[in-house]
């Protein structure tokens, strides 16, 4: 049994590229659901019901369990006004909770901040995957970020290579944030906190040596960057806020198949995840949050969807109240915006509940206002 200090922890998982709402959490019932769906809809016969209106895709059925356990927290019609409907702005409007500006400062970073205010641990907030994440990027809030945790402490350990990934992780920080906001605030930024994307190396890289368990993740990015979270959590050394992304779930074609493999690989990768955790006596002080940064098309387009409005976000973990929160947005004709589904959720009410119930923070700082909190934690 692991004896972990009991400070809330939440791991982001961000579905990048768009998650098709309406094949996750699919109106099997409805009609206009077969009309609008005739190349990408999911058979009746197939689909997993959570009851006579609503089901999980039959390649969900792992966070389905979850679901019927009271465990899994489906928020529907998650968004916000005026969906821009492009990949990076919406992504960045996500990271930094500003809809009408280009912000600068990520929601994680300010999260971090307030966790941690004297940037007394490098760990607090940690990022499983290539760059860094605008979510948690803020001036003077440091952060780690790793792309392969059995790697990570060995090529730190030698004095060149070490400079080769730190450079590496910060040029692609560099290329994806300064066509945005320019190249003097990446710089800006870099230059203040750059330093920490590596510097939690001499602590972190003993982590896998004490790591030891039973369960087989998959042979997949996503099951290996949570393997990775699962270790460090494991190793209590202090992270609360952990990061990762999976995709793409740009479905603009051949949708079927693609977006079946990508939730069998996100479904197995939590569900090892979760046993993983439970096989040490670990978890209960830690919940999941999976979003994306806009659904997708009502209509399909012969093989696959565009990109789309109104979407779909779940929270999961052994202290979540689960269920469905909010309401599913209406495909009739008439309610949707520009052909898509209409955001009913601001998604900084989802980060506030978060925020303020879960991690007993104050919200408004971090999201920029006062926002709907759902009751799931």
């Amino acid at each position: 049994m692991a004896s972990l200090n009991q400070d809330p922890v939440v791991v982001v998982l961000q579905l990048s590229g768009a998650n098709d709402y309406l094949n996750s959490i699919i109106p099997y019932t409805n009609p206009l659901y077969r009309d609008n769906r005739p190349a990408v809809g999911v058979p009746e016969d197939q689909v997993l019901p959570i009851d006579d209106a609503l089901a999980f895709h039959p390649n969900m059925a792992l966070m389905k369990k979850f679901y019927d356990e009271g465990k899994l927290a489906i928020i529907h019609g998650i968004g916000y006004e005026d969906s821009p409907r492009s990949h990076f702005r919406s992504m960045d409007i996500w990271h930094t909770c500003e809809p009408d500006t280009v912000g600068t400062e990520g929601w994680v970073g300010r999260v971090i901040r307030d966790l941690d205010a004297k940037g007394e641990n490098v760990l607090k907030g940690i990022n499983f995957g290539q760059g860094l994440p605008r979510a948690m990027a803020l001036r003077g809030v440091p952060v780690t970020s790793v792309s392969d945790l059995a790697s990570y402490g060995v090529m730190t350990g030698v004095p060149s290579i070490a400079e080769q990934e730190r450079t590496k992780v910060l040029e692609r920080f560099a290329r994806m944030y300064a066509p945005a906001i320019g190249s003097g605030p990446v710089m800006d930024y870099l230059s203040q906190t750059g330093n920490d994307v590596l510097k939690g190396a001499d602590i972190i890289k003993i982590v896998p040596q004490k790591y030891a368990s039973t369960v087989q993740y998959d042979d997949t990015p996503i099951a290996k960057n949570l393997r990775n979270i699962a270790q460090v959590y494991l190793a209590d050394l202090g992270t609360q806020m952990f990061y990762t992304a999976h995709g793409s779930f740009d479905t603009h074609y051949s949708q079927v198949p693609a977006f079946n493999k990508l939730w069998t690989d996100v479904s197995s990768a939590v569900e090892s995840f979760f046993a993983d955790l439970q096989e040490h006596g670990a978890g209960d002080n830690l919940i999941m949050m999976l979003f994306t940064e806009f659904g997708r098309r009502v209509h399909d387009n012969g093989s696959g969807t565009d990109h789309g409005a109104g979407g779909v976000a779940f929270v999961l973990g052994n202290r979540v109240k689960g269920g469905m929160y909010g309401e599913y947005p209406s495909l009739r004709a008439e309610d949707l915006q520009r052909g898509d589904l209409a955001p009913n959720h601001d998604f900084r009410g989802f980060y506030s509940t978060v925020i303020e119930k879960w991690l007993g923070l104050d919200s408004v700082s971090v999201v920029g206002g006062t926002f709907e909190q759902y009751d799931f934690v």
